[in-house]
């Protein structure tokens, strides 16, 4: 994963109360949330460039993908889970991806005419 250079996304993301207070970012859950929130701000290009409402956006989308990939995990133990709760957090995770974006912008790959000749005679 592309770690985001931003000043502000690193405070964030180094200091685990800063993404939700009061809460200790060593379990699973809150490292999960961190790597979603991470990746969701990443594809908005950094936090920089984010507004404070926006920002606010991602850490709904990670809060509900968080509990929507937990009731999936209970599912696949053989669990029964609400379908309608599920359904309801599916619906709310395009809503919210929508508001805030789902496309990442596209990155030029294509490599240089140097790089191109470099690695043709190796």
């Amino acid at each position: 994963m592309v770690r985001v250079r931003t000043t502000a996304i690193q405070k964030i993301v180094s200091n685990g109360g800063d993404i939700l207070p009061d809460i200790e970012d060593y379990s699973a859950v809150a490292r999960r949330y961190r790597d979603i929130f991470v990746a969701a701000v990443d594809d908005q290009r950094g936090a920089g460039r984010l507004s404070e409402a926006r920002l606010q956006l991602v850490r709904r989308f990670a809060a509900a993908a968080v509990l929507a990939e937990r009731m999936e995990a209970r599912l696949m133990c053989g669990e029964e889970i609400d379908i309608t709760a599920h359904a309801l957090l599916a619906s709310t995770l395009v809503r919210i991806a929508q508001c805030i974006g789902v496309d990442r912008p596209a990155q030029n790959t294509t490599p240089s005419l140097r790089d191109y000749l470099a690695a043709k005679t190796r």
